[in-house]
């Protein structure tokens, strides 16, 4: 009987080692999508800079690091940050960590993230400080913003829509956070809703991000799913131009390793936009999103 209880204890122990292994490979494609990467490093360190109009935000060290990164946390403390933007201190983030869109993630997803990041090495190295100017570089800041500015989003799929158009909006809306670049914001950094992916004329870190709206006149109303699919796989519009800067490392490090079936989702869902005719011009496009 000793042996008996040895072995399903044994085949429970493996049972959930698997469970733990699918959870931790869902996550890692889940940390790609959602831009990780690119921001905190391929070794979760962090250190990538996103210029703003109110100075320079660090990406902090996201490895299970006890001392400078998130070794201590626990999972609740994770998903606090990921949908409400708040650290487990209860000070509020800066929203150029994109938890504006994080908010619709679901639970599972949040929890596969969690253990993807749990069984990654820990790094070693401290976050340098964010580079803002005054009074932005005061957290109280940070509080005034989400009061002003921020309504958590929780995902719901739309039932007018097939799997594939609600999948799309769940990777364009929340995972992959299109929408915080291609939507131009104003004089405090808040989002405006009515002109939502018609590009951006003022992207703090230089140059102008591209209406991706189907108006034919100044959108991509001349694209087809193939042209957006074969974008976010190899960083080339279809006139044979490359993307540059913060685009280029997101196709490098996120959308490149994405399914064929998750980039048709977001090209249909894309596509499915109303037109909003907001021109940028060509000229004016520089880093990061020539």
């Amino acid at each position: 009987m000793k042996g008996a209880a040895l072995a399903i204890v044994a085949l429970l122990l493996a049972g959930n080692a698997r469970a733990d292994d699918a959870a931790v490979a869902r996550g890692a494609y889940l940390a790609r999508a959602g831009g990780c990467h690119a921001c905190h490093k391929d070794d979760g360190g962090g250190g990538g800079k996103v210029a703003t109009s109110f100075g320079t935000l660090i990406a902090p060290n996201i490895t299970p690091d006890r001392d400078h990164g998130i070794g201590r946390w626990r999972e609740a403390q994770f998903v606090a940050a990921m949908r409400y933007g708040r650290a487990p201190t209860g000070v509020r983030y800066y929203p150029g960590f994109p938890y504006t869109a994080y908010s619709g993630l679901t639970d599972t997803d949040l929890a596969d993230l969690w253990a993807y990041l749990q069984a990654q090495a820990p790094v070693p190295r401290p976050s340098p400080p964010h580079a803002l100017t005054f009074p932005f570089d005061q957290r109280i800041a940070s509080l005034a913003w989400q009061v002003m500015f921020f309504v958590p989003r929780p995902f719901v799929a739309d039932a007018g829509r097939d799997d594939v158009l609600n999948r799309g909006r769940y990777l364009a809306e929340h995972l992959l956070h299109c929408r915080e670049c291609h939507t131009p914001r104003n004089a405090f950094g808040g989002m405006l809703d009515s002109f939502a992916y018609a590009g951006n004329r003022d992207w703090p870190a230089g140059g102008t991000v591209p209406n991706i709206t189907p108006d034919k006149e100044t959108g991509i109303g001349s694209w087809n799913e193939n042209d957006i699919v074969w974008l976010l796989q190899t960083g080339f519009n279809p006139d044979g131009n490359d993307v540059q800067g913060a685009m280029a490392e997101l196709i490098e490090h996120g959308s490149s390793h994405l399914s064929d079936a998750d980039l048709r989702a977001v090209a249909a869902y894309v596509l499915s936009l109303d037109p909003i005719a907001h021109e940028i011009r060509r000229e004016e496009k520089t880093e990061p999103f020539e």
